[in-house]
């Protein structure tokens, strides 16, 4: 009965026509799909350019500005590009911000909180996912609400306490948390190794106890060489966030040899009155902190660019897009 009908409707004349037009003229069936397919790509490339110019658009401000003088800046037909390329605000910015010092100061901060919050939090995270105990649940319920208490909250007794330790105008604060799974965010860097522990077969830890592992070489020697995608999320979140960090050395350094790389924007104006003897007055304008500005987000926007297509790859390799 269907062939008779899908029959009767071709003896139509409108259909049978139409059906006749298009077989002998496939190349029309053809250049009608690749049209719909490059439509649907322009949709999805101008969706994709338009968030990435929202993202970009500060950088590029930044970058553009601080190559400008005073005068293209205040001029309102130059936006993007300046007349002339003025690289004596960058020069002056990291100059007047002892640039090398805060980069010290930086460098070592993110490397110890780093190592540190690599080390402890892979550690918790495999203990949270792979062993069973009791109240394993609800210790990872507080480990999870630590994430969502504003540090500005407990700043007061933290300061408290590291001032009685001696911490306070020291790098302490920022390295020692980092080793016991805390930190910057560290509940967040501990979900991570979680959630990437959770889908490792449990066959490779029973083989491993046969062969007489105990459960930290299993760590060691099996399920952290597998856990290298978590690895690098977790260290490029960390170093991030411990570079762009204000308010905690902010909070906990008082000199300004100790100062990181952002906390020396507050005293860039500083910095170039000394540099120029007290002469700072018209040197210290926007094209100036902006070049400052771009001086502080250079070295992780630089990592990232070397690293961002194994960042995406590990991102959905952790578990978190799950």
């Amino acid at each position: 009965m269907a062939t008779a009908r899908v029959n009767q409707e071709l003896s139509q004349p409108g259909i049978a026509g139409e059906a006749v037009s298009l077989a002998r003229k496939p190349w029309l069936l053809v250049w009608g799909r690749r049209l719909q397919r490059w439509f649907f790509l322009a949709l999805v490339y101008l969706l994709l350019i338009d968030i990435a110019f929202a993202f970009l658009m500060p950088v590029i401000y930044m970058a553009s500005t601080s190559l400008m003088t005073v005068q293209d800046f205040l001029d309102p037909g130059v936006y993007w590009i300046p007349r002339a390329v003025y690289w004596d605000n960058l020069t002056l910015a990291f100059q007047s911000m002892d640039y090398l010092v805060g980069l010290r100061n930086s460098v070592t901060i993110v490397f110890f909180a780093t190592l540190g919050q690599i080390i402890s939090c892979s550690l918790a995270g495999y203990g949270f996912a792979r062993f069973r105990f009791p109240g394993r649940d609800l210790l990872f319920m507080f480990v999870l609400f630590t994430f969502i208490v504003p540090p500005q909250t407990i700043i007061v007794p933290l300061f408290i306490l590291y001032r009685e330790l001696g911490w306070i105008d020291t790098f302490l604060p920022f390295t020692v948390p980092a080793f016991f799974s805390h930190g910057l965010r560290g509940s967040l860097l501990v979900l991570i190794f979680r959630q990437f522990f959770k889908r490792q077969p449990y066959e490779l830890e029973e083989a491993a106890a046969i062969d007489g592992c105990s459960p930290l070489r299993t760590f060691g020697q099996i399920m952290l060489p597998l856990a290298r995608p978590a690895l690098l999320v977790v260290f490029l979140f960390s170093l991030v966030w411990h570079w762009n960090d204000y308010y905690e050395p902010m909070m906990y350094l008082m000199k300004p040899q100790n100062f990181t790389v952002p906390l020396r924007l507050s005293i860039l104006q500083q910095g170039l009155q000394e540099l120029t003897g007290g002469q700072a007055g018209e040197l210290f304008n926007e094209p100036l902190m902006m070049a400052a500005c771009f001086l502080v987000v250079l070295p992780p926007l630089f990592l990232y660019m070397l690293t961002q297509r194994f960042f995406v790859e590990s991102i959905e390799r952790t578990g978190l897009v799950d």
